[in-house]
């Protein structure tokens, strides 16, 4: 058998050894056509660019009439 501690690790303890491993939000940029947060090295959700240029049609929501 391996190795096994003698007591129980308290919660807190336990807290202070992962606290690296908590999510983290990622880091955002702003477009810079359409300025909206978009994820860096990504192409715009909004609108759809990347690097200056168009790369992907994003299609408008339709007006209900």
């Amino acid at each position: 058998m391996g190795a096994l501690p003698k007591r129980k690790y308290a919660k807190a303890r336990q807290g202070k050894r992962r606290r690296h491993l908590g999510q983290k939000m990622p880091p955002l940029d702003s477009c810079p056509q359409c300025h909206s947060p978009r994820l860096a090295h990504h192409v715009c959700p909004t609108c759809g660019s990347y690097a200056g240029r168009e790369v992907i049609e994003v299609e408008k929501p339709k007006k209900s009439q």
